[in-house]
């Protein structure tokens, strides 16, 4: 999506102009944030590594993310974006991180969080943690394009003002 390539272009020249290292910590968008930043030449001095951890186990396993927090809250919840956040950049030479992990559809919505609900975690090694939740709308590709988009987006914002 050309989108997509315009925001990880921006996105790599500001990690670059902060000293930044980017991970990724992705459930349904299934590695799509690491794949947009990886399109781009040169981005090995910016991008370190993803973590696509689809099943609870694998949030669990490769992250740190506590069966307690996925118990209580569930996948989707910002609890569990912030411990993958956090997993990732304690699990990586990352200073900066993004987890994502969300209801693409067409079907695991419920009426808490219907499709399209996708829940976005930020941090780095200086001690910023947001989190945020977002509805999108459309189709399983539609939601997930819209969240690649929307962390790529909120990393740029965050970026050009630190």
């Amino acid at each position: 999506m050309e989108s997509h390539q315009k925001l990880s272009v921006e996105l790599g020249e500001l990690l670059l102009l902060n000293k930044q290292v980017l991970v990724t910590a992705e459930s349904c968008t299934g590695g799509g944030v690491a794949s947009a930043v990886t399109d781009i030449a040169g981005s090995s001095a910016w991008f370190d590594r993803a973590f696509v951890t689809y099943s609870n186990q694998a949030k669990m396993d490769m992250l740190g993310v506590k069966s307690d927090t996925l118990d209580s809250y569930g996948a989707v919840s910002t609890e569990t974006v912030a411990e993958m956040a956090l997993g990732a950049l304690q699990h990586s030479t990352a200073t900066i991180a993004v987890s994502i992990s969300g209801i693409a559809g067409p079907t695991g919505g419920s009426e808490l969080k219907p499709v399209g609900t996708v829940c976005f975690g930020f941090a780095n090694q200086a001690g910023w943690l947001e989190v945020d939740t977002q509805y999108f709308h459309g189709d399983r590709a539609a939601v997930r394009a819209q969240a690649i988009g929307y962390a790529m987006g909120t990393l740029c914002d965050y970026l050009r003002r630190i």
